[in-house]
């Protein structure tokens, strides 16, 4: 199979790529996510564009120093009513996030790249509708106090495949597309690349 990096430190996306018969490595890029997601907010990117240039940058950036092998880059936002919501940088902005979801409609947004000699060769952008229950604030709280720090920040403000699951009341879409991988379609395509 052809040799596969996986530019990010998810290690949800790399459980993903195992379970799925993916060989893969992986090399974080350290892109400045934010100094990127800024300037894309001050040119009214939707947050869809945002995760795609997100998962583009980041896998060109890791490909030009390892030219031999297809590197995979992911991104997922979150986007309510067009506004995207980032992944909190502590516990006070995750509740404000939680608050914010609370009761309504949101799309997750997983964007994924694959790029060769720094290049993008190939993209993908899939969507999942999450409906949130209405929770008070203490239940918000209590569902905060069960998530790690690790985990906290470093996915989106919740883990659907753990207690995440608890905070909705309707989910559609693909699951691993919540978890930040459409890991079918990087399938196909590297199936169909060799």
């Amino acid at each position: 199979m052809t040799k596969l990096i996986l530019a990010s430190k998810s290690k949800v996306r790399k459980e993903i790529l195992d379970k799925y018969d993916i060989p893969s490595q992986v090399k974080v890029s350290n892109l400045d996510e934010t100094a990127v997601k800024q300037s894309l907010l001050k040119e009214n990117a939707s947050p869809e564009v945002i995760s795609k240039n997100l998962a583009e940058l980041k896998a060109n950036k890791v490909s030009h120093n390892n030219e031999s092998y297809l590197v995979l880059g992911a991104d997922s936002v979150i986007d309510i009513d067009g506004e995207l919501i980032s992944k909190p940088e502590n516990r006070d902005e995750a509740f404000i996030i939680l608050k914010k979801l609370n009761g309504k409609k949101h799309l997750l947004i997983s964007s994924v790249c694959i790029s060769k000699n720094g290049n993008m060769i190939w993209n993908y952008t899939d969507k999942a509708e999450l409906t949130m229950k209405n929770m008070s604030d203490d239940e918000l709280k209590l569902y905060l106090s069960k998530i790690s720090d690790e985990d906290l920040f470093a996915y989106n403000v919740y883990q659907i495949e753990g207690e995440g699951r608890s905070l909705f009341k309707k989910i559609k879409g693909n699951e691993n597309t919540i978890m930040g991988l459409p890991v079918e379609k990087i399938k196909d395509y590297l199936k169909n690349y060799e």
